[in-house]
């Protein structure tokens, strides 16, 4: 059974290194500690530090003094702990204040975070990998986006001197922090698109505006209403010939942690055999986990005739 001193000394470990960038500290989720898959602990900046607990635990004082001590003793000036088990997932500043427009910082882009939501915080930390090989690969390409959020694909994508990006996702609200990321970051709006479309329904005008030669679907594995893995990612793949060009590059993300990677390769295998599965992308150290095929699944595919 791991102690808390234990976990101590992870943050400890991890917090080496950090800077005004973005950092996760503590991965509970990944399993590797037993005891504390219910928490996790963010470097948010060297002024923020933020907490999650996704179930209640009869020492969870016990881990907010450890958490306020390691705020003093590394002189950072704000410390959130959202509690995830408790219904609307409320967040609480247990000491400091956090900006209106906060920011955080990855790869030297900025985007926006909303570390008081009761939802989603606008970021997904574990992605920064999938993000990285989008900005590597998006030189002079035809981007679409779909499940885009807030965008933050799309950002890299311009970064990495993108021509066009269709961005593609039903809420407005996400789309309006996605436009304010690309402000962010004075990114030339010319060719950016922020379209508020139920995907499964809209695909002939999303290939109105194809073909495209980067392609990236990062649905949520589940959505009530929305979109369910098991049965909705068949219909977007089977729709890819339609809207890919000749020499696409497709990343297809998936983070359920109840299918492994073979559920998508064997998908795009029987309905776009055009595509070839190139590689799974490794993920971020920080956020490793017991079992990989349970963590977030980023696969590259290509297509060649």
């Amino acid at each position: 059974m791991v102690e808390l001193k234990d976990i101590q000394r992870v943050l400890q470990k991890n917090k080496e290194g950090a800077n005004d960038e973005f950092k996760r500290l503590f991965h509970g989720r990944g399993g590797l500690y037993e005891g504390y898959r219910h928490l996790t602990v963010d470097h948010i900046n060297q002024n923020i530090l933020a907490a999650a607990l996704y179930f209640e635990e009869e020492n969870e004082d016990a881990i907010i003094t450890m958490l306020m001590e390691f705020v003093l003793q590394h002189n950072y000036d704000t410390l959130v702990l959202q509690r995830r088990y408790l219904k609307g997932a409320p967040s609480e500043i247990l000491c400091g204040e956090v900006p209106e427009d906060l920011t955080i910082l990855e790869n030297g882009m900025k985007l926006k975070l909303n570390l008081l939501s009761n939802k989603n915080n606008y970021y997904f930390p574990d992605m920064k990998n999938g993000r990285a090989f989008v900005r590597e690969h998006a030189k002079d390409k035809h981007v679409l986006n779909l499940f885009s959020y807030t965008c933050a694909f799309s950002v890299a994508a311009k970064f990495g001197g993108a021509k066009s990006v269709v961005n593609i996702d039903m809420s407005k609200g996400a789309l309006k922090i996605g436009m304010a990321n690309h402000s962010l970051n004075r990114l030339d709006p010319k060719g950016v698109s922020f379209l508020p479309y139920n995907i499964l329904k809209s695909f002939s005008n999303i290939k109105r505006k194809g073909p495209y030669d980067l392609i990236i679907i990062d649905p949520p594995s589940f959505q009530k209403g929305s979109f369910e893995a098991t049965k909705d990612y068949e219909k977007i793949i089977k729709k890819l010939p339609q809207i890919a060009a000749e020499d696409a590059t497709l990343l297809a993300c998936l983070n359920s942690p109840e299918l492994e990677s073979q559920f998508l390769i064997d998908m795009i295998q029987e309905w776009a055999p055009s595509f070839t599965f190139q590689e799974r992308l490794q993920n971020v150290p920080e956020f490793a986990s017991k079992d990989e095929q349970k963590s977030l699944k980023n696969l590259i595919f290509t297509r060649s005739f």
